[in-house]
């Protein structure tokens, strides 16, 4: 298991002590600038007041974007294992055909 690490991040100009393992530091940190980023985006918007407000409206916005972006995958995984089996099946053909020729 990994070491403990606090790490200290800023969202909205306040400071958060978070405890991660060490190897996930940095994806702690980034994470939490993209937070940071996200909620400053909503808060200089002008329409969303309070800070419990903003990160709702924060973590809504990022959630229907992961969700989006999963389905996205989803469907690209789709297309994908289609074209593979289509072309499984020309080579099984070509093979087939292939060994015809040769008996």
């Amino acid at each position: 298991m990994s070491n403990l690490s606090t790490v200290v991040v800023n969202i909205l100009g306040k400071e958060y002590q978070v405890a991660c393992p060490e190897d996930e530091v940095e994806a702690l940190t980034k994470s939490a600038r993209y937070l940071d980023q996200k909620m400053e985006e909503i808060r200089g918007s002008g329409k969303v007041v309070g800070l419990d407000r903003i990160a709702v409206m924060a973590a809504l916005n990022i959630t229907n974007a992961f969700l989006n972006g999963q389905d996205t995958l989803s469907e690209t995984q789709g297309v994908i294992s289609e074209r593979i089996n289509h072309l499984s099946d020309k080579v099984s053909n070509a093979l087939a055909q292939h060994k015809q020729l040769d008996l």
